[in-house]
């Protein structure tokens, strides 16, 4: 058999398969029915025992769409590793290759045994970071074109650690942002330097939004409080943007003046607010207090420029790091804390959630909730959400206080839901959602988070869904196999050119051997008239002793071959 032949079969093996693998691969949120949550409004009858006829009329502009107008594309803890991951990133590879000369014995054979191998996993761990980023790359790009969101967020742990120095920290920004979010920006600085509540925009008129990554710094960038320090924190924030800011973002004023029911303390058009909060030093000993006094300052601002507790129709969206504390069991990360040693200042060294103390500041300062149902707005305190990272399982977790003096308790949301304890629109709690890592090994998941205002209820409401691509493995064998399909292809049409070419070569030999073969016979069959022609020539001379008979034997063989003819 040809071998263009059998590369041809491969081929046509492994194509159709190739097409659907990469179908599926540059597909997968068609296949996985990855989309932001479509809005839902509640009914005049609901809205009406919701507001108990204590309501105003609001003149926005509010439709009753299939979109929603904020839709925010979440992504948990990339990690990115770098040259420090690498084996040996220093030196030669064969450092003992000057001695091979001299005594060639044992420096092949540590060759074989050290320095092959380490060479070996060199390659496969660099090549294993290249395609790490583009399988980051891959997830990221997909998502933002087949959902388009109106904003993206990373929630902290960009990076792999916050121990490298400043070089290696530049090569992983350039990574993060010219190859894993290409085409991604910054949020401008004029948003992010201005003080909490000052920056109000129109939601969805500025359209660059969807382009703007809003970063969340993590452990792994700046360090948590008893590590952190002000040279890792701007260094961060030169490459990602503040660790601490917020902005407004306000319904338009509708232009036909259609009145919506909102309750009666509202004053102002609805918005959604973003708060971006560095929580690693929230809890004590920090090895920076400066640090964490800027982060409790800013804390204070947001509390005191927000609207009243009453005024259900701001949306409040913390965007922070390191999760709310629950009990062991509830997520896969349990309470956790450990600290440095005394000569280094005792600091926080980890943590796996904040500790009651520092969620405080969160839940009954920023949004405003309270145990005491006589406090204002009955302690149900401000509408909003919470999302963080650092549990690289993810988690979605409802806060809840029954304001029976037992305290904050949390439990998992579905069964916060089937329990009722979520339904209940007099209790005092929040949802806060663990976005799962976009880490292969956690299978490149991506939260899909859809916001939007009910004009019937006078409030924001807001949904949560989950899109994973799979383990990085699937990218590796979808594009090997490609790979693989191609190389078929070129090998096939080369050997059939080859094998076209070898071909005509030994047709035309043939050929010619054919037509001398012609001629050989021809030139025996020609010698043998010549020869029988000398035979009579000689008989007839003998014979008769004239040449009179060879005439007559000449005449009478033009007669023979007259008569063949007639």
């Amino acid at each position: 058999m040809l071998l263009s032949i059998l590369f041809y079969r491969a081929f046509r093996f492994l194509l159709p398969l190739a097409v659907l693998a990469t179908i599926y691969l540059y597909l997968y949120p068609l296949f996985h029915g990855c989309a932001f949550p479509e809005p839902t409004f509640s009914s005049p009858a609901d809205a009406a025992r919701s507001l108990n006829g204590n309501a105003t009329k609001v003149p926005i502009n509010v439709q009753q769409a299939t979109v929603a107008p904020f839709r925010l594309l979440a992504f948990g803890d990339p990690q990115l590793e770098g040259d420090t991951s690498l084996p040996d990133t220093e030196g030669a590879r064969f450092p003992d290759l000057e001695d091979l000369r001299t005594d060639p014995k044992p420096v092949l054979k540590k060759i074989a045994i050290e320095d092959l191998p380490r060479l070996l996993q060199y390659c496969r761990k660099y090549l294993d970071l290249w395609g790490n980023d583009y399988y980051l790359t891959h997830i990221y790009r997909t998502l933002h074109w087949w959902t388009r969101p109106t904003h993206v967020t990373v929630l902290g742990d960009l990076l792999g650690s916050q121990w490298i120095e400043d070089k290696e920290f530049e090569s992983r920004s350039e990574r993060f942002w010219k190859r894993v979010f290409r085409r991604g920006s910054t949020v401008a600085e004029a948003i992010m330097d201005a003080e909490p509540g000052r920056v109000v925009e129109v939601l969805g008129e500025e359209r660059t939004w969807n382009r703007r990554i809003i970063n969340v710094a993590g452990n792994h960038d700046i360090g948590y409080a008893g590590d952190m320090n002000s040279e890792r924190v701007e260094r961060w924030e030169n490459a990602f943007g503040k660790v601490n800011w917020d902005v407004r973002l306000q319904l338009p004023l509708n232009t036909r003046n259609d009145e919506v029911s909102c309750p009666a303390n509202s004053t102002a058009s609805p918005e959604l607010r973003l708060v971006i909060l560095n929580d690693m030093n929230l809890d004590t000993p920090a090895w920076d207090t400066q640090l964490q006094a800027q982060t409790y300052a800013f804390i204070n601002n947001v509390i005191s420029s927000s609207r009243p507790v009453e005024d259900r129709t701001t949306f409040t969206i913390l965007l922070t790091h390191i999760p709310l504390p629950k009990e062991s069991g509830v997520c896969v990360d349990g309470p956790f804390f450990d600290y440095h040693e005394g000569y280094r200042g005792g600091g926080v060294r980890e943590q796996n959630h904040l500790s009651e103390t520092a969620a405080m500041g969160i839940l009954e300062g920023l949004y405003g909730m309270s145990g005491d149902a006589s406090a204002p707005a009955k302690g149900r305190g401000r509408n909003g959400v919470v999302l963080t990272g650092h549990d690289h399982e993810g988690c979605d977790v409802y806060h809840y206080n029954a304001q029976d003096g037992s305290g904050w308790k949390a439990e998992r949301w579905t069964m916060a839901k089937t329990q009722d304890v979520a339904g209940d629109s007099e209790r005092v709690g929040i949802r806060e959602i663990t976005v799962r890592s976009m880490m292969g090994q956690f299978g490149g998941n991506a939260g899909l988070l859809s916001a939007w205002f009910d004009p019937q209820l006078g409030e924001w409401r807001f949904e949560f869904a989950n899109c994973a691509l799979g383990v990085q493995h699937i990218w590796w064998a979808v594009h090997f196999l490609d790979l693989v399909v191609v190389l078929l292809a070129a090998v096939a049409l080369a050997a059939s050119i080859v094998e076209a070419r070898t071909g005509g070569r030994d047709r035309s030999r043939e050929e010619e051997a054919a037509v001398d073969g012609e001629v050989e016979q021809r030139v025996v069959a020609e010698d043998g008239d010549a020869c029988t022609t000398g035979k009579h020539s000689k008989t007839g001379s003998s014979g008769n002793g004239n040449m009179y008979s060879s005439g007559v034997g000449l005449g009478t063989s033009r007669k023979r071959n007259q008569r063949q003819e007639d």
